[in-house]
């Protein structure tokens, strides 16, 4: 019985090696939101479902009021935040939710933010994948990052939303 399950782990193994790099790719990634004082205001992991990336995200310390979240197209975080370029945009849409053309891969609901500042929301995004090698990769050779904006989106103006300044950013890792 040890022989087989041995065999039978060791089979399974042999499996992984050969099956192509994407579909070797990570279940899961992270990121540390920071503000431009370089204190960590929130963080939040990924992981990828049948569906898309959920995101699951955590925020204490991001002023109050309703904000714009989004994932950048570089996976830098230098403030004022610009490093992360403009939206997550491998399909080359328009922006905005109510984009009838389609919206950005990176485009995401607003957040809500309490008085207090502390916040725990999940998002799904059927637009990304975590799967190294897709051209909608949160991984792709540039990185990804998540940023949080001063204003809320309008969901309709290209390219950005009217979102405003950005306020917090983390870089998509493994």
């Amino acid at each position: 019985m040890k022989v087989l399950c041995t065999l039978a782990a060791a089979a399974s193994l042999l499996a992984l090696a050969g099956l192509p790099a994407a579909a070797q790719s990570a279940k899961a990634a992270k990121a540390t939101l920071k503000n431009a004082e370089g204190k960590q205001v929130g963080s939040a992991t990924l992981s990828q479902t049948p569906a898309g990336v959920l995101i699951r995200l955590t925020l204490d310390g991001v002023p109050p009021g309703e904000r714009a979240f989004h994932i950048h197209g570089v996976g830098k975080c230098e403030p004022p935040f610009t490093s992360a370029g403009g939206h997550f945009n491998p399909g080359g849409k328009k922006h905005g939710l109510m984009a009838a053309e389609g919206h950005h891969a990176g485009d995401l609901p607003n957040l809500h933010i309490p008085a207090g500042g502390a916040l725990t929301v999940e998002v799904l995004n059927a637009a990304v994948t975590l799967e190294k090698g897709k051209a909608n990769s949160l991984f792709g050779p540039e990185g990804t990052a998540l940023v949080i904006h001063a204003g809320k989106d309008d969901y309709r103006s290209d390219p950005t939303g009217d979102a405003g300044g950005r306020i917090a950013c983390g870089v998509v890792v493994e």
